[in-house]
């Protein structure tokens, strides 16, 4: 287990390295001057200074070799739009907003997708199993932007419950924090659950069809019991495998959700960077989306083995 968790760590490192790379040459291969878009009124000396201040005259394989070289001192350069501020630390401050969001979203998602499932597959072909289908299908189809838009109009706007934008940092108070959270996580958190409620339901009607379970129910066991303890736990496989997608994807991917309700997170950083042709920006948010998709993936296998102990990697 351990050399196939250390084997795994390499294949990570890179698979980073080649997206990063690929990210690197194609930002420059894109139509568009960064500096052009940085400046109003194009001198073209100042314009030339800024570009030999920033390197950017520089062949892209000089440019690629400087910035790998400090990727491994731990800088991600500055950025090359505004204020020019370190690209480390405008990530520092984006991370925590996206992942407090990402968190909640998933808490919903998990929660509620779990028990939808179980009750559609226990209750199955009930007129509750068709309702629960019938949201389901409509949380799959609905758009995040389209959702957050109505949250944001029914409980914001008519009946002023909870605040439309921005977001409070947990040092300003537990409520403060949540408060702002809880719609931007509806919103981001709900089309997830409808597609793991899916699944969860699909998994868990197969494995009350396996002969063990049928065993169990003549030996008189509590159905609770043979919900909970033997059908659920061997059908979580699947639930796992895309609730950990899931989670990537909210950490990297609440672009939409976060422009919605103005949460200056990781995904808007990345839109704003990608706007403004600010390459360092862009090349940094997508080198830290890609670190949490291949870790989150590698955390995903390794709890395969709690779940289901038959489960073992071969060295």
């Amino acid at each position: 287990m351990t050399r196939y968790i250390a084997r795994r760590i390499v294949y990570a490192i890179l698979v980073i390295w080649a997206v990063a790379t690929l990210v690197f040459f194609m930002l420059r291969l894109v139509p568009g001057d960064p500096i052009r878009a940085m400046l109003a009124d194009v001198d073209p000396a100042a314009a030339a200074a800024i570009r030999t201040k920033l390197g950017l005259d520089r062949p892209f394989h000089i440019q690629y070799l400087f910035w790998f070289r400090n990727i491994f001192q731990g800088d991600l350069g500055n950025s090359i739009y505004g204020s020019h501020q370190p690209v480390n630390r405008i990530i520092v401050e984006a991370i925590p907003r996206t992942l407090s969001l990402a968190s909640v979203a998933f808490l919903i998602s998990f929660s509620l997708a779990l028990v939808t499932g179980v009750v559609s597959a226990v209750r199955k072909y009930s007129a509750l199993d068709h309702t629960l289908t019938f949201a389901a299908l409509i949380g799959i189809s609905m758009p995040d932007f389209w959702f957050g838009i109505l949250l944001i109009i029914l409980f914001s706007v008519t009946l002023g419950w909870l605040p439309a934008i921005g977001y409070e940092p947990l040092s300003e108070g537990f409520w403060a924090w949540l408060r702002h959270l809880i719609l931007p996580a509806l919103a981001a958190g709900l089309p997830f659950s409808a597609v793991i409620a899916r699944i969860t339901r699909s998994a868990m009607l197969e494995v009350l069809q396996a002969d063990y379970i049928k065993v169990a129910r003549a030996k008189g066991l509590a159905e609770r019991l043979v919900i909970g303890r033997h059908a659920f736990q061997n059908a979580l496989i699947p639930v796992v495998t895309v609730m950990g997608i899931a989670l990537a994807l909210l950490i990297s991917g609440t672009v939409v959700v976060e422009n919605v309700f103005a949460i200056k997170g990781l995904g808007r950083v990345l839109i704003q960077g990608i706007l403004n042709r600010d390459y360092p920006v862009v090349q940094g948010a997508i080198l830290v989306v890609s670190v949490i998709f291949v870790f989150t993936n590698l955390a995903v296998d390794v709890l395969y083995t709690v779940i289901d102990p038959r489960i073992r990697y071969e060295s």
